[in-house]
């Protein structure tokens, strides 16, 4: 208790000093759960593409029913294929105008005659989307196939990019909020000196001494994860249904509540642990 009261007073004392502590940190975490909510979401877009494995093929204007309905039957009888679906020139225009109903010039330039008719097939795993792919391309009546690996591979690279990227950055936010926060609490020892040697005359421990240091250290930290998470979730929140339009049928916003708690609890234990280190570095080597 006696720590407490003095850490509070240290703050009361020094407020500016403070109010630096407690923003480059809040700057730290804030990029910290930015971050953590982008490749949540992006790995839940990737999950999303790699639980519905399907190929399309878009059959040429040369092609008659019966070439069609003969390719379906060969594709259908495949022990790795899950279902077969054929969409007709006449479907292919109603998915089209419903997709750039809000768009007249994109409506008026559309025909059956323009688009071609096609197939989705939904295969057991992804692994079995390439070979059902090479056998529809060696088809004399298949003009072009597109399968969800042209989608996925350049997910998978860009969340890891964003990963690779986003720890990079972080790294380097934690390197420089340990040395301010460090320096911040190097600074209070240093103005506090003639009192701190009266306390060692009375006998008082060193961790007697250390104990209001550290504390106003993790008291940094703390405010600034709370705060840069409260931010960081305030936009996921408000901007929500902007992104859930963005991604159409793509469940992935909103993310759950309890990930957002877990997020803020992770964020409070890692501000503990780094305000125990920045604040225990500067004891360290002032009160040895």
């Amino acid at each position: 208790m006696r720590a407490l009261n003095t850490t509070f007073t240290h703050i009361r004392r020094s407020p500016y000093q403070a109010l630096a502590a407690s923003l480059v940190m809040f700057l730290t975490f804030f990029a910290i759960s930015v971050f953590a909510i982008i490749v949540i979401g992006l790995s839940q877009i990737t999950r999303y593409y790699e639980s519905i494995p399907q190929v399309s093929a878009f059959f040429k204007d040369s092609a008659t029913q019966e070439e069609i309905d003969s390719l379906i039957t060969q594709i259908e009888s495949k022990s790795e294929v899950e279902g077969v679906e054929f969409i007709s020139k006449k479907e292919a225009v109603q998915i089209y105008l419903g997709m750039f109903s809000d768009d007249p010039i994109m409506t008026e330039l559309v025909s059956e005659d323009r688009l071609p008719a096609s197939i989705d097939v939904s295969t057991v795993s992804i692994d079995a989307l390439e070979p059902v792919a090479l056998d529809l391309q060696k088809s004399e009546i298949v003009d072009k196939v597109e399968f969800m690996r042209d989608i996925i591979g350049p997910l998978r690279s860009v969340t890891q990019g964003i990963r690779t990227s986003g720890l990079v950055i972080i790294g380097f936010l934690v390197i420089v909020s340990l040395a301010i926060n460090a320096l911040i609490i190097s600074f209070k020892i240093s103005q506090k000196k003639q009192e701190i040697e009266i306390m060692k005359l009375l006998s008082a421990t060193n961790w007697y001494i250390r104990w209001p240091f550290l504390l106003e250290g993790i008291f940094y930290c703390s405010i600034g994860a709370l705060f840069g998470w409260l931010l960081a979730s305030g936009l996921l929140i408000y901007f929500t249904p902007q992104i859930q339009q963005f991604l159409s049928s793509i469940p992935v916003f909103p993310l759950s509540y309890s990930f957002l708690i877990a997020l803020l609890i992770a964020e409070f234990i890692v501000a503990v642990i780094l305000g125990s280190i920045s604040s225990f570095l500067a004891v360290l080597r002032y009160l040895k």
